[in-house]
């Protein structure tokens, strides 16, 4: 498993952006903007992190996601924190690794690269399948969520 990202909602994104990149001296690594799902998504990388990763680190430098949603939302409850994310080599295997554990799987991979669970303090965890998706397969396919994610 691979530690990729942190994500946090924002407010105002160029308020934001400000505080972390001028202000903590972040770096922005790549965006992304959906029309369709109305948000954009800011990746930031610290300049320590990315001179490891590019002085020929292993992997890449790990990123803070800054999630802005176009419509405005209230973040109440700590809703403004996200999830943590981590890079899995199989999916289906570590989802029914944790399941057998008795841990909840609330969004199943059924796309068969994307499922969340939940840590003990309830603190959402997205798992990625590396790589490309694996091909669909029961019983994730068909499984709904479970909770929140």
């Amino acid at each position: 498993m691979k530690y990729l990202h942190t994500m946090v909602r924002v407010r105002d994104l160029d308020q934001s952006l400000d505080f972390y990149c001028n202000k903590l001296g972040m770096k922005e690594v790549r965006r992304m903007d959906s029309e369709q799902g109305r948000f954009t998504l800011v990746f930031l990388a610290s300049a320590d992190d990315l001179a490891g990763a590019e002085a020929g680190g292993s992997r890449p430098a790990p990123v803070l996601e800054l999630t802005y949603n176009w419509d405005p939302e209230d973040y109440g409850g700590g809703r403004n924190f996200g999830h943590l994310a981590y890079e899995v080599d199989d999916i289906y295997e570590t989802c029914q690794r944790l399941m057998d554990d008795g841990i909840t799987i609330n969004r199943p991979p059924r796309d068969g690269s994307m499922a969340f669970i939940r840590s003990p303090d309830n603190i959402s965890i997205e798992l990625l399948q590396k790589g490309a998706a694996k091909p669909a397969a029961e019983p994730w396919k068909s499984m709904g969520n479970t909770g929140e994610w």
